[in-house]
């Protein structure tokens, strides 16, 4: 995975192309996070280099949908949302898989205006008894404490339900202000191990705002649009790193 890092030379944004330009969810984050990288890899191809996967989060996700696609065949209530008082159900759709796809697929959406094609994959969508669509994202971790989504690193998490109440939106469908994660923390009181995890499960209920993404759809284009790197950011610590070993290397 990391001996065969190289420049990227195709899907980077050209001005002068007709074509509209994908612009991913996580994309979307990384400009929030940091322009500079943005740019490096949208325009230049030069991609932050990769994290290791967590494969552990990936099981988890694998089994929720999994366990959730159950009740969402016989359109039953599952048990976590008759818990904490939520009445909705799985949605049923024939695109589910499409939407859940976000390395192909995801939602779309052509946003005219900068002529990029937003797409974000999701967790999973529920629907109330109103028809409107509720948002869910399944998040994995293993702490003592209480799980939450306060902390500032966690406003990527805010960022990212968000952008899928937009996409939802913008492709015609009724959908609620209040987003879930379903948040499972593995627990480490047990006695032994014994070849198995056992996990709490929290419902979070977020209040999403969408109202950010169209101008930073066009801030992002007005970056893009430049023939110079934004300059470093400070409390990136890819720009950090960058910095000093330029320094070292003088």
């Amino acid at each position: 995975m990391f001996g065969n890092y190289t420049r990227r030379t195709r899907g980077l944004y050209d001005s002068l192309s007709g074509e509209p330009f994908v612009i991913s969810r996580s994309k979307i984050d990384l400009f929030a996070n940091c322009q500079r990288c943005f740019y490096l890899d949208q325009r230049l191809g030069i991609k932050r280099p990769d994290s290791f996967p967590f494969t552990l989060n990936n099981a988890v996700d694998i089994l929720l949908k999994k366990e959730f696609d159950v009740h969402r065949s016989h359109k039953s209530v599952h048990p976590l949302l008759k818990q904490y008082g939520v009445d909705a159900v799985p949605f049923q759709h024939e695109k589910l898989e499409l939407w859940r796809d976000a390395l192909r697929h995801g939602v779309k959406y052509l946003y005219k205006p900068t002529n990029f094609l937003v797409r974000g994959g999701i967790d999973d969508v529920w629907v109330d008894k109103d028809g409107k669509l509720i948002i869910v994202d399944y998040k994995a971790t293993s702490k003592d404490t209480e799980v939450n989504i306060d902390a500032e690193w966690q406003d990527a998490y805010k960022r990212q339900v968000e952008v899928y109440q937009w996409l939802f939106r913008q492709n015609g469908f009724s959908v609620s202000p209040i987003a879930y994660f379903v948040y499972v923390n593995a627990k480490r009181d047990r006695e032994a191990f014994d070849g198995k995890l056992e996990f709490d499960v929290k419902l979070i209920p977020y209040e999403g705002d969408d109202n950010w993404i169209e101008g930073t759809l066009q801030d992002i284009k007005k970056c893009l649009d430049k023939n110079s790197i934004p300059p470093a950011n400070s409390n990136c610590d890819y720009c950090a790193y960058r910095k000093i070993v330029s320094e070292v290397e003088k």
